[in-house]
């Protein structure tokens, strides 16, 4: 290999991982014609095709899968390297790349935010809210909020405490229609999560096995707005009753612990200035608030 096929190594993991030059492009936030150019430009090289196209994607050739090990050998030494000269960073300044789920962003972290931004306002933070987990070993972020049941990647993981959910509901849905409903839930319903499937498994596992999922919906912050607004029922977190007076827990439900939150982030940066400071703040700010996550638990 020389240098120029180092470039293109990326695109070709991520094309082989993805299936696709779309989705390869969704990961390295590239077009995917310019992913498509990197990939020719390596089969140029090699003198061979890499990637057969079929009616599930792109699949590799023999002489791709040959190739994997020495583009993830090669991506292995560059991230590490990478890794060990940001661990060798000892100032509180530059940027922080942080990412978590909606769940968590809008109303339980962004007011800790706020207040790290007074302490330190050297450090910027990069946010990315979604719920997708970026891969912290591939460095698609530095520092990561989980709520998850274990944590099985070789990162440091700081493990904080489990979150309490409840079924809520506005006070109004309520009023409206809990007099009315059956003994089972009939005539109630929950904002489902996803894909509309009106009689889920899980819903044997809820107070309302007879309630009906509709609404749904691959957003949090959509989602909290429809329970708000009294479109149905939905189990989240009991913080959200202390922020909105509207919102309620349905009577005759329980709280329950639910998965864990976590920080995580990789070894080798956990000794950079900027980081710590970042992670231990995030961690004592949530500690802070565990009476308000875990309800009536505490």
């Amino acid at each position: 290999m020389n240098a120029m096929d180092w470039q293109h190594m990326p695109y070709f993991l991520a094309v082989a991982r993805t299936g696709s030059l779309r989705g390869a492009g969704e990961q390295l936030s590239a077009m995917h014609g310019t992913v498509n150019r990197h990939i020719c430009a390596l089969e140029t090289a090699y003198g061979v095709q890499l990637f057969r196209r079929s009616q599930s994607g792109l699949e590799l050739t023999n002489a791709g899968r040959s190739l994997i090990p020495l583009a993830e050998d090669a991506e292995k030494l560059f991230l590490g390297a990478r890794r060990r000269l940001q661990g060798l960073d000892r100032e509180e300044a530059g940027a922080v790349r942080f990412s978590l789920t909606g769940t968590m962003a809008y109303e339980i972290v962004a007011p800790i935010l706020t207040r790290f931004f007074d302490e330190c306002p050297e450090i910027d933070l990069q946010i990315s809210v979604s719920d997708h987990f970026e891969d912290i070993n591939r460095l698609e972020t530095d520092v990561s909020l989980r709520f998850a049941h274990e944590v099985k990647e070789d990162v440091v993981a700081k493990k904080l405490y489990p979150l309490a959910l409840a079924p809520h509901a506005s006070r109004t849905y309520l009023e409206r229609h809990l007099p009315n409903a059956g003994p089972g839930g009939e005539g109630l319903h929950w904002i489902g999560w996803d894909e509309i499937d009106r009689c889920p498994n899980w819903l044997e596992q809820t107070p309302f096995p007879k309630a009906e999922v509709r609404h749904a919906t691959t957003d949090h912050v959509m989602q909290l707005g429809l329970l708000r607004h009294g479109f149905g029922i939905v189990n989240t977190s009991v913080y959200f009753e202390t922020i909105y007076p509207e919102v309620v827990r349905v009577p005759g439900t329980e709280i329950a612990l639910d998965r864990s939150l976590w920080l995580l982030l990789h070894s080798d940066i956990r000794r950079t200035t900027r980081v710590r400071r970042f992670v231990d703040f995030m961690a004592d700010n949530l500690r802070a608030i565990k009476p308000l996550l875990q309800g009536d638990l505490v």
